[in-house]
């Protein structure tokens, strides 16, 4: 959407200050770790954009709380399997060797958004060490939250979603829908834990020196199933619609999330 067209469906424009009236009757408050994923087009016109979001966000949990946000790179890995563009395969080699080392500073997101990729740069954000799949996060309890991410579980039990769900975060989904979720790759793994791990490569940094390191991590499939679950849950009423500027937006726990979706995948085929 251009911002002409944002413009034209923004009745009046959304500041740091309606954002946070906003956030607060959603019922976000001092204190809460709150993982978001958030479309700013979807908000509307905000004056100050993804800076103005991100301040209403920090105002709305105060600074006892920890804001968390995706901050994947999805281009640091095996270009031979990139389907979305592909790339000539003479391209392949030439990528593996000389595609930077992933570097929680500098390697940008990919495709997650103006909020997520201004919050990286945020003063005291910080980043988990996957070159693939990381979180960023800011506040108390980001150091937590982010250590111990490994290789072979991006989105699984040693990964940022699985001690955000130990702490039952509140997961926060501003003008995208349950199919953006991260939280829901968790409940993949917990559903399904003896689907085949699939071969996995990036550029990282080992003692110093740029390499290119293969492992295996469990799939994440296609993400049809996250957004059937999410009707579901709307209609129990476990997930709350709320509205964020213009954005119609979702709020519900974490373990509410994760405990309904595996209760429900569990019983049917893995998603390949």
């Amino acid at each position: 959407m251009s911002e002409a067209e944002v413009i034209a469906a923004t009745p009046a424009p959304r500041t740091r200050q309606s954002l946070g009236a906003d956030l607060g009757a959603a019922g976000l408050a001092a204190g809460m770790t709150v993982l978001v994923h958030a479309s700013l087009s979807a908000i509307g016109w905000v004056a100050g954009g993804p800076v103005a979001v991100i301040e209403a966000l920090f105002d709305a949990v105060g600074a006892t709380g920890t804001l968390v946000m995706p901050a994947q790179s999805g281009h640091l890995s095996d270009p031979a399997r990139w389907r979305a563009p592909p790339v000539p395969t003479a391209w392949i080699e030439v990528i593996r060797s000389k595609t930077p080392a992933y570097d929680p500073a500098t390697t940008p997101t990919r495709g997650m958004g103006a909020i997520a990729e201004l919050f990286r740069t945020w003063p005291g954000t910080e980043r988990s060490a996957h070159p693939n799949c990381s979180f960023t996060a800011n506040g108390p309890e980001a150091a937590d939250l982010l250590g111990d991410h490994r290789l072979d579980s991006p989105l699984g039990e040693h990964s940022p979603l699985a001690r955000l769900y130990e702490r039952n975060a509140t997961i926060l989904l501003i003008g995208v829908g349950f199919d953006s979720c991260t939280m829901l790759h968790l409940a993949e793994m917990r559903a399904w834990p003896d689907r085949k791990a699939a071969e996995e490569a990036a550029p990282v940094l080992v003692d110093g020196a740029r390499r290119w390191v293969t492992y295996r991590a469990p799939p994440t499939g296609e993400m049809e199933h996250f957004s059937d679950l999410g009707q579901a849950l709307m209609q129990t009423g476990q997930a709350r619609r709320i509205r964020v500027g213009s954005a119609d937006s979702i709020v519900i726990g974490a373990r509410d999330l994760v405990d309904a979706a595996v209760a429900r995948w569990r019983v049917l085929p893995p998603v390949a």
